[in-house]
């Protein structure tokens, strides 16, 4: 099951490696940028291998058991 967590941002987008790192689904940038790099990650739905994509408000991203929805 699922654990869900949202984040709010103010901006236009944030960057997926950020999100990850914002709401603490991993520790440090580089970790971000590996499990992004290894594909574990998938953005709405499907694997995303770009650690700089743009994340705005209704997108989601999935990382070990978390589901993070920017809001």
């Amino acid at each position: 099951m699922l654990r869900e967590e949202k984040i709010h941002i103010t901006t236009e987008f944030i960057k997926l490696d950020a999100l990850l790192k914002f709401a603490c689904a991993v520790e440090t940038g580089g970790e971000a940028k590996q499990v992004i790099q290894d594909g574990e990650v998938l953005v709405n739905g499907e694997t995303c291998t770009m650690r700089g994509k743009k994340m705005r408000p209704g997108d989601t991203a999935e990382l070990g058991g978390v589901r993070i929805v920017v809001a």
